[in-house]
């Protein structure tokens, strides 16, 4: 058998970048097509209609609900503060009077004579949009969002958690294999995506956050230092809407392991360049990676040799020759070369029977393992 489907991590030098950035909900777009924009650059716009309080005001004022509009002292439609009278029983003192006031801010929604419920919509929610990346507006979707484009250097990590974040990309070791104390993290990274080229621990965690860094990237970081910092479990569900700052790149997986050369190189090489990172991860149901763009050149620059490369479709295929990770134990996190694809099926320790891949790690040491337990990374 001469391939086989794997999944695919991409480390590329250089290539062409498509994000969409579209609403929620239908907007307003607020840039054109070929505009330049940075990452800030607030591409889209949208209000969402803000939650409702209900108001049981027949309880309070102890009517019945076909005459609740008599007790009203607002209609449908008119604005109301937290706080204001919005109905009140009938008497010729006011001392005697019971009122009923408004728990929010908004509009008076609804009133109903069956239930006797006022409704009050809070206010809109606006919702805006960032581009993400610094970057060429190549296609505006009316009333939705746009599609910015960026020729960039673009790693995938294995997983990550945090949202969207930019800053100048900035190294705090000098070798993926280093191990760095929090000490290394110093004022001036503040705003900054840092790589620390090994494990992410719970101390540096704390350091970044007092320094106020945007983003660590990192080899792997452990189970329970991951726990710490959420508070729980992450479990299999999608990534990156956590309440976490700053957002973590795990590169390699968990544990003690150290960036591949392969990407610390290419995140080395554009140091002091802006960066945009997203920890959003999903491993199962349509695979969400988490990754870190780095933008080359000019705002609006296209290479197209660049991207002609990024038009090819990427390898489906597991051949002799390409850089594999092993995503499983045992092994996992090691790097190495495919040697060999034997043909048929090998009885594993588990007794099942499968098909498998010869793997020359970066020691030297030759492994067999079964051909799903590898990634490929995918280099340009």
């Amino acid at each position: 058998m001469a391939h086989a489907y794997t999944a695919g991590l991409k480390v590329s030098r250089r290539t062409t970048v498509r994000k969409e950035r579209i609403l929620p909900v239908s907007g307003e777009v607020l840039v054109a097509k070929g505009s330049s924009v940075r990452a800030e650059t607030v591409v889209a716009r949208a209000h969402i209609a803000g939650s409702v309080s209900s108001v049981n005001v027949v309880a309070q004022l102890g009517i019945s609900p076909g005459s609740i509009r008599e007790y009203m002292m607002k209609r449908e439609g008119d604005p109301v503060e937290q706080g204001e009278v919005i109905a009140a029983t009938k008497s010729r003192f006011k001392w005697f009077r019971t009122l009923v006031r408004s728990p929010a801010t908004g509009t008076v929604e609804t009133v109903s004579t069956i239930t006797g419920q006022v409704l009050i919509r809070h206010p809109p929610r606006p919702v805006e949009i960032p581009a993400y990346l610094d970057g060429t507006v190549v296609e505006v979707r009316e009333a939705q969002g746009v599609v910015v484009e960026a020729e960039a250097a673009y790693v995938q990590g294995i997983f990550g958690v945090g949202g969207e974040a930019t800053g100048t990309l900035r190294l705090a070791c000098d070798r993926p294999g280093e191990s760095v104390g929090p000490e290394a993290l110093t004022a001036d990274m503040a705003g900054a995506v840092v790589v620390v080229g090994e494990r992410i621990t719970s101390a540096l965690f704390s350091r970044s956050r007092q320094i106020g860094i945007a983003a660590l990237i990192g080899g792997g970081i452990h189970d329970s230092d991951l726990r710490g910092l959420l508070g729980y479990d992450i479990g299999v569900a999608i990534t990156g809407q956590e309440a976490i700052t700053p957002t973590l790149i795990m590169t390699e997986g968990f544990g003690e392991i150290a960036m591949a050369r392969t990407t610390f190189e290419v995140l080395r090489s554009h140091a002091g360049r802006r960066a945009s990172v997203n920890g959003a991860t999903q491993i199962r149901a349509g695979v969400v990676r988490p990754e870190v763009i780095v933008p080359l050149g000019e705002v609006g620059h296209r290479d197209d040799a660049a991207e002609s490369r990024a038009d090819r479709r990427p390898s489906t295929g597991l051949e002799v020759g390409m850089q594999v990770r092993i995503i499983r134990e045992p092994g996992f996190g090691r790097i190495g070369t495919v040697v060999s694809l034997p043909a048929g099926l090998v009885r594993i320790e588990t007794e099942a029977e499968v098909r498998v891949v010869e793997v020359r790690c970066e020691d030297g040491g030759v492994v067999v393992v079964p051909r799903a337990n590898v990634e490929v990374i995918e280099q340009d």
